[in-house]
């Protein structure tokens, strides 16, 4: 059965997650893990061909050389099977290939973006799960958890979401409204702000940045009331609260 989170904005609007299930991020773990065995067997390939070319070129006293590249390709496989998921959840919008690939995304647990911080910390617990069992206690967790949690989303407060969110429509909120015909926006553009501010979320920052400048610009002419001079996502915060 699906499971879902509803989240409330500081916007009055309620975002509907649908959670991922087990499945999913079973699938979406294992597509990761294919990536990864692809990436070390290239690298050892390529190790392997420049290391016999490099071995014959250093002298004799200085083969504690090395142990020194030893030591870098252990680094580096850790990285490829560890800090991968760091790496592409910080710099993804919280979605490694295997997530990106099954429609998944890491969001906080307020619905916010994921940041260097969450996605260390429950990747650095990731450690922990694949050494007990291959992952046995974050299935067992995300089975008994509300809210699909593995022990890594307890510690770190992230939540693992279908790339995509609903707005459901807060009635009691908007009829507590006062009318907004005076500031000169349109209803339609109105809906567009409310939409976008309740998805804004799950967005890349660059197409969040994007897609806020288009609304900014199509607003800005209409407005017929005094405003602060704000940036573009900052305007339209400011025009749902007035």
């Amino acid at each position: 059965m699906e499971r879902s989170v509803e989240i409330r904005t500081g916007e009055a609007v309620a975002i509907r997650y649908e959670l991922a299930g087990l499945g999913s991020r079973f699938l979406a773990v294992m597509v990761d893990l294919i990536a990864q065995v692809a990436v070390a067997i290239a690298l050892l390939f390529a190790f392997a061909v420049a290391g016999q070319g490099i071995v014959r070129l250093i002298p004799v006293g200085a083969k504690n050389l090395a142990a020194w590249g030893i030591a870098f390709a252990v680094l580096l496989f850790f990285l490829i099977f560890f800090g991968w998921f760091i790496i592409f959840e910080t710099w993804w919008s919280g979605r490694s290939p295997g997530k990106r690939a099954l429609g998944l995304r890491v969001v906080r647990d307020g619905g916010f973006p994921i940041d260097a911080g969450a996605a260390i910390i429950r990747n650095l617990v990731r450690i922990v799960e694949f050494g007990l069992g291959f992952y046995a206690l974050s299935a067992i967790s995300a089975l008994i958890s509300p809210e699909n949690k593995r022990l890594g989303d307890f510690a770190a407060g992230t939540i693992v979401v279908r790339d995509r969110a609903d707005a459901v429509a807060d009635l009691d909120a908007y009829l507590s409204r006062a009318t907004r015909s005076a500031s000169g926006i349109a209803e339609a553009d109105r809906l567009l702000i409310e939409r976008f501010l309740a998805r804004r979320a799950t967005l890349d920052p660059a197409a969040r940045m994007r897609l806020a400048t288009r609304i900014a610009d199509r607003v800005r002419p209409t407005l017929r009331d005094e405003h602060p001079p704000l940036g573009d996502e900052a305007l339209l915060e400011y025009l749902v609260r007035i």
